[in-house]
Parts: structure tokens; sequence; C-alpha cells
């Protein structure tokens, strides 16, 4: 029995050890252009009375800044009822609204449950307008997670991060870090190989 916790413990130590290694190299874009078709706001979930958290509205506050630097002249702003009943594109939506940003300019899509159905969905409303290009905005932390996603995806691209609105603690950011490894460890066993983006 002991040598089959030490193999396990090993695999699993292995599992982390790649996953931070492809977080560290993760690309974050394929191009240098400096404007966008899109900014794409990768979503997160309200809290339990359906009103933006912290992590919302520093990447929908984020997302304004480049919209105001003429960076794009339109987000997309992605994200389900992934984690409660509360769509997370409605609520950053009214957020973006409420800082100045037209109706108009705003693109919803409401369904996507993570991050690939996030950049999956988000591409395939790109591809009904014809928009080519996106620069993505998120989490620092959640970033290098998404950038192994997007290269994959038939897609001009960088990433952005989204700074806090106030320092975190390091037991935030570790348990932030450590979740999005956990995640990474998913991806890279399981999801890559299961979840594919059709996108006509």
């Amino acid at each position: 029995m002991g040598h089959g916790i030490l193999v396990c413990a090993a695999v699993v130590a292995a599992l982390i050890a790649w996953a931070a290694i492809a977080r560290a190299l993760a690309p974050k874009g394929n191009n240098t252009q400096e404007h966008f078709d899109v900014l794409m706001v990768l979503g997160s979930p309200a809290d339990a009375d359906g009103n933006p958290t912290p992590i919302e509205l520093a990447r929908v506050t984020e997302a304004v800044n480049e919209y105001e630097r003429g960076v794009a002249p339109r987000m997309i702003i992605t994200g389900g009822s992934a984690h409660n009943r509360f769509v997370e594109a409605d609520v950053m939506a009214r957020v973006a609204e409420a800082q100045g940003i037209p109706a108009g300019a705003i693109v919803e899509e409401r369904t996507a449950l993570n991050t690939m159905e996030n950049t999956c969905d988000s591409l395939r409303i790109m591809r009904s307008h014809g928009w080519d290009s996106a620069e993505v905005i998120s989490s620092a932390s959640h970033l290098p997670r998404a950038g192994l996603i997007l290269s994959r995806l038939p897609l001009k691209w960088r990433t952005h991060a989204a700074p806090g609105l106030e320092p975190e603690g390091p037991w935030t950011n570790g348990a932030m870090t450590a979740m999005e490894i956990l995640k990474t460890v998913r991806y890279l066993v399981w999801a890559r190989q299961v979840d594919k983006c059709e996108v006509q």
C-alpha cells in the first residue's frame, strides 16, 4: 500500500509540475497588432444576490479602459449561469453600460459554462459578424490557461490582464493560482482532447 501511495503522489506532483510549466510558457498572443475587432471579456460568477463581484468589476473596468483607449470598437462579454442562476454576461454588461459603454457596442454571449465555451462561443459570434481579431481580457491568474485554449483557435488574439481593484493578500492570490493550476491539469489531461471548438 505504501508503494502505491508513493506512486500516486509522484503522479500528482508530476501533473502539477506539468501544469505549472505549461502556464509559465503559455502564449500571450499570436500577433503584434494594437487594434482589434473586439474586446472579449471572460466571465466570472456574480455573487449569490446577482451583484457583480470584485473580479467581475475588475474585468469590466479594464475592458472599459481598453475601449476608451480605442483598442477595439466593441466588446463581447461572455458567460452563462455557470455557478448560480445569474447569467454572468448580463451582470457584467450592466456594469459596462453603467460605466458609459453604449449598449450597441456590447454583445452578450450568455450560454458559456467554462473557458473553452467562453472562447469558442465568442468566436462563433465573431465569425457571424466577420470579425477575426480579439483582445481577451481576464484576471491575470486565468490568462495562462486561456492562452493555452486560444492558441488552438483560428483567431488573431492577445491576452490582457485586468488588475485587481484592491490589493489582494497572498492567501487570495495563492488560492486563485492553485485553483487555476488544478484547472490547467484538467485541461491538459482531459479537456483539450475532448472539448473541441467547431466553428464554421
